[in-house]
């Protein structure tokens, strides 16, 4: 089974107009995954690590990519396939309450 990383980008305006109806089933929807297995977390603040030629560590807190939406959270997924791992996230918070999940496979091979 292959493991896929998923990012999940959301605002509070788009979770605040989504039907709550709606809202709790993708709520539901993500306990039923972590039942499954699947690991979830919120998105805390990051912290950029940079080593450059191993000559010493520095670091700054903050995002270094930057989105139309903040990330809300991550999850590793497992799945037979992608479009299998796609179906999973679909009906999560951040995909129906109008923000956005990335599926990113995760290679081990190197």
């Amino acid at each position: 089974m292959a493991r896929f990383v998923t990012i999940g980008y959301g605002d509070e305006a788009g979770y605040d107009r989504t039907d709550p109806a709606v809202r709790d089933a993708a709520h539901a929807h993500d306990a039923e995954l972590v039942r499954r297995g699947a690991e979830t977390g919120i998105a805390g603040t990051p912290v950029q690590v940079r080593n450059p030629g191993a000559g010493g560590v520095t670091t700054t807190e903050g995002p270094f990519l930057s989105a139309a939406l903040p990330v809300a959270g991550f999850g590793i997924i497992e799945a037979d396939t992608l479009e299998e791992a796609i179906t999973m996230v679909s009906r999560t918070p951040c995909a129906v309450a109008h923000g956005v999940v990335e599926v990113w496979p995760l290679r081990t091979d190197g």
